[in-house]
């Protein structure tokens, strides 16, 4: 059953490698090269959310690679969520 209350984030939403088509959401100019889960973790608790991490779990575009994936509560809307995301990743130290 599907969570409204929370807003899911894959790790693929901020890979830079990655074209629109397959599965990225932000700028490019904001991305990063392969975010981990305990990094986009890192930069959701920055921003002052909590937020709950399934790590078994396989973006549907790529269902055979496990990448896992973020819970965070809902409190503003996904794309400024996800903006913010992106430059609190770009700030952890082996991002720069």
């Amino acid at each position: 059953m599907r969570a409204r209350d929370k807003i899911i984030l894959w790790p693929v939403y901020f890979d830079s490698s990655k074209t629109r088509s397959q599965g990225r959401r932000v700028p490019k100019k904001i991305a990063v090269p392969t975010p981990k889960l305990n990094d986009i973790q890192t930069a959701v608790e920055k921003l002052g959310l909590k937020c709950t991490i399934a790590t078994e779990l396989a973006y549907p575009r790529s269902p055979w690679g496990k990448t896992g994936r973020v819970s965070v509560s809902k409190g503003r809307s996904k794309n400024n969520l996800l903006n913010d995301i992106a430059e609190s990743l770009r700030k952890i130290d082996h991002y720069q």
